[in-house]
């Protein structure tokens, strides 16, 4: 089996998904997956699609990420995942979805209007 590579997005971060056959070994910039992401909550969050399809400790996850905060790399790092899952094995498809896995999230922040403070934001009104 050759090196999968897919891309994961979420609002400004990228996270390109490199994954091989392995033991389960997840680098992300160059560190390991306990050392970049510091709380249980990430961590757990970037391991769902393997642990949806029972592929905790089968394939070597090296991951690039760059932009956004860290909860942002995280889900990014989560949807290439799932791609890279995907185009290994179709059949994890219907699996994904069901957890909501495959759907990329198009939130991003609104840009800042001329006029205004932020964007929605008025400056202050003064009567007087």
């Amino acid at each position: 089996m050759e090196v999968i590579n897919t891309l994961g997005r979420r609002k400004t971060a990228v996270a390109r998904v490199y994954m091989q056959r392995g033991n389960g070994e997840i680098t992300i910039n160059n560190r390991d997956i306990k050392d970049y992401f510091s709380t249980d909550v990430l961590r757990n969050k970037v391991k769902q699609p393997l642990a949806a399809t029972n592929n905790l400790e089968q394939f070597d996850i090296k991951v690039n990420v760059d932009g956004g905060g860290v909860t942002g790399q995280a889900e990014a790092i989560r949807l290439g995942i799932a791609r890279a899952l995907v185009e290994l094995d179709a059949e994890h498809k219907p699996t994904l979805r069901a957890e909501g896995l495959m759907t990329r999230d198009p939130r991003m922040v609104e840009r800042k209007k001329p006029g205004r403070k932020k964007a929605r934001r008025r400056f202050q009104f003064s009567k007087r």
